[in-house]
């Protein structure tokens, strides 16, 4: 594998990887009766018409059908792809859910 071939698959890997967090962010969304395009936009509200997070809702599941996704899990992979905006608006919701669920 010349160094070419071994860039290339660097970059099929995140790419796939990075694929893999944003369906995990837009599956948390739906079990947390959450809207993940309304809360991207809040994110990023230059960046409206994201082709990936549309192409990952297609492969979401219903609250009913997914296993639950503990919300350190999705802030951390937020995270870790850099989308700390994101990730921000998340922890908020999270915050405003345990401050409802605690009333």
């Amino acid at each position: 594998m010349d160094k070419n071939d071994f860039e290339q698959k660097v970059i099929e890997s995140y790419q796939q990887d990075e694929k893999m967090m944003i369906l995990v962010y837009a599956q948390w969304c739906i079990n947390n009766d959450l809207d993940p395009e309304a809360l991207y936009e809040q994110a990023y509200p230059g960046q409206l018409n994201n082709q990936a997070l549309k192409d990952a809702l297609e492969l979401t599941v219903s609250k009913q059908e997914s296993e639950a996704i503990p919300d350190q899990t999705v802030l951390n992979i937020l995270q870790l792809f850099g989308n700390h905006d994101l990730a921000l608006i998340v922890q908020e919701r999270i915050d405003n859910n345990k401050r409802t669920n605690d009333d």
